[in-house]
């Protein structure tokens, strides 16, 4: 499948990312929806599935965004498969996860709408719309976020579902994307 993800063009692979976005979207919020109504084992089954999709997700933004700074591009990858991995773990109560993913999803988001705002294929807004996001999510991994909480929520799930909108309506300019990934080479 990393082969598949790897080969692929920006046009297509943008539209994919979309689609495991809201894949990702969709299946945390069925996630929630089993935990709140008592549905352990089906809300862990989902949350699995969904880091599955985020990982998923993490892979092809590695190679969509690799043609706009390559380092910062496999950090941001790492940042979010470590992320994810604390985060399945924690599902498990394990006391390996202590570490809250928040810690490396606050900067996946904002590595990743640097690069957004670095590329010349997605428009600028929805990088500096992550970032913030971003900082929220480090925001709220502080005692003084119990009172902005929802408000951090909100930014972040405005800022990626913006993003996953125009991926899936849009994708990207498939000729700056070459022009960049061009300049590259």
């Amino acid at each position: 499948m990393v082969n598949q993800i790897a080969t692929a063009s920006a046009g297509p692979r943008a539209r994919t990312s979309g689609v495991f976005y809201l894949l990702y979207f969709l299946i945390a919020i069925l996630a929630q929806f089993f935990n709140g109504r008592g549905f352990t084992i089906l809300g862990y089954a989902a949350n699995l599935v969904a880091f599955g999709c985020y990982i998923v997700l993490t892979i092809l933004f590695y190679y969509l965004f690799k043609p706009v700074n390559r380092q910062i591009s496999i950090i941001a990858a790492f940042c979010s498969l470590v992320g994810c991995v604390l985060g399945a773990i924690g599902l498990f109560n394990s006391s390996v996860a202590q570490v809250s993913p928040l810690f490396l999803f606050g900067p996946y988001c904002i590595l990743l709408g640097y690069l957004i705002f670095r590329s010349t294929f997605l428009p600028r807004m929805l990088g500096v719309l992550l970032v913030i996001a971003g900082l929220g999510w480090l925001v709220y991994l502080l005692p003084i976020a119990s009172h902005l909480s929802s408000y951090i929520e909100v930014l972040g799930i405005v800022a990626e579902g913006l993003l996953m909108l125009w991926l899936l309506v849009k994708g990207v300019n498939v000729q700056r994307w070459k022009e960049q990934a061009g300049a590259l080479q």
